[in-house]
């Protein structure tokens, strides 16, 4: 069996570690209007892997159940995706206390309160809720449902969200690491451009000593994301052209619509299979080359 180490996002790194709690109070206190100075009790499920990384943090806080979660690409599914983690918390909450769910008194539960923080390219609204109700659906139109989930996902690129910017300095300052990594990538490659921004960081930066002192994590977790960005960019157009020439065999304007998303999702199953499993330089591979692709497909039985 492969021992794959899964690597945690850096957002996670630094947002989820108890050596810095202090930095998880300041964003917990910015994005919620709470001036709370302790009391964390960090509950990340540690098995909970995205696209091959971990970029969950969990945390309780003067009864509040907290799920926080970074994107770098949007994904309009992370309300299923939260209601999953939240299930998995709440029953490892019941029975840490022993709380009997089949009694005849009603048990006390920590307030539930989900945030996507995303930094990915595309632009979108600083502030934005995601509602699990979009997904529910029949025949294209909405429908009423008994179960609602709703995740507010706050954009934190640089010069956007500027009051929770200035009320978290820890938050602003990884904007700006971000941003600089991106303005240098282009010009001198991702690895020297890590190196670059943690070199020019100002020196009352409070995150500058941890991203020094970790500085071989934080550039492989870096470089990890930049590459991982890169692949589902290519997937995207190859799981567009695939589903395209699917279409265009079946001849029909159906067709083409249908073998599209069909084909987006069967590579978007398959990169998602790749990476979960370590394998990056496939993950590349199966984006760029039919024949790999192929192969992949068979070899994880995806039709």
């Amino acid at each position: 069996m492969v021992n794959f180490e899964y690597k945690d996002r850096l957002f996670s790194y630094m947002f989820g570690r108890e050596e810095n709690k202090e930095w998880i109070l300041s964003l917990y206190n910015a994005v919620n209007g709470t001036e709370y100075k302790d009391g964390i009790e960090i509950t990340t499920i540690e098995d909970a892997i995205y696209m091959g990384m971990k970029n969950d943090v969990s945390f309780l806080l003067h009864w509040t159940m907290s799920l926080w979660a970074h994107q770098s690409t949007f994904n309009p599914n992370m309300p299923v995706r939260e209601l999953m983690y939240l299930g998995k918390l709440y029953d490892k909450y019941i029975h840490t206390h022993k709380a009997n769910i089949y009694g005849g008194k009603l048990i006390r539960l920590p307030v539930p309160k989900i945030f996507v923080f995303y930094n990915g390219k595309d632009e979108k609204e600083d502030d934005t809720v995601l509602r699990l109700s979009d997904a529910f659906q029949e025949n294209g139109v909405g429908t009423s449902a008994d179960v609602e989930v709703n995740v507010r996902m706050l954009n934190i690129n640089e010069n956007h969200n500027q009051k929770l910017m200035e009320a978290c300095k820890p938050l602003s300052e990884y904007a700006w690491f971000i941003q600089r990594i991106r303005d240098f990538s282009g010009s001198v490659g991702i690895e020297a451009a890590i190196d670059m921004a943690i070199d020019m960081m100002p020196e009352d930066y409070m995150v500058r000593d941890f991203l020094i002192g970790n500085r071989a994590e934080v550039k492989d977790m870096c470089v990890t994301e930049y590459n991982e960005a890169e692949t589902m960019e290519m997937f995207k157009e190859e799981g567009r052209e695939e589903g395209r020439e699917e279409g265009r065999e079946e001849g029909r304007e159906e067709g083409r619509k249908e073998g599209k998303a069909e084909g987006e999702d069967r590579l978007a199953r398959l990169i998602q299979a790749l990476f979960s499993a370590g394998r990056m330089d496939d993950a590349r591979k199966a984006a760029t080359d039919s024949l790999a692709r192929n192969a992949f497909y068979k070899e994880y039985n995806i039709v």
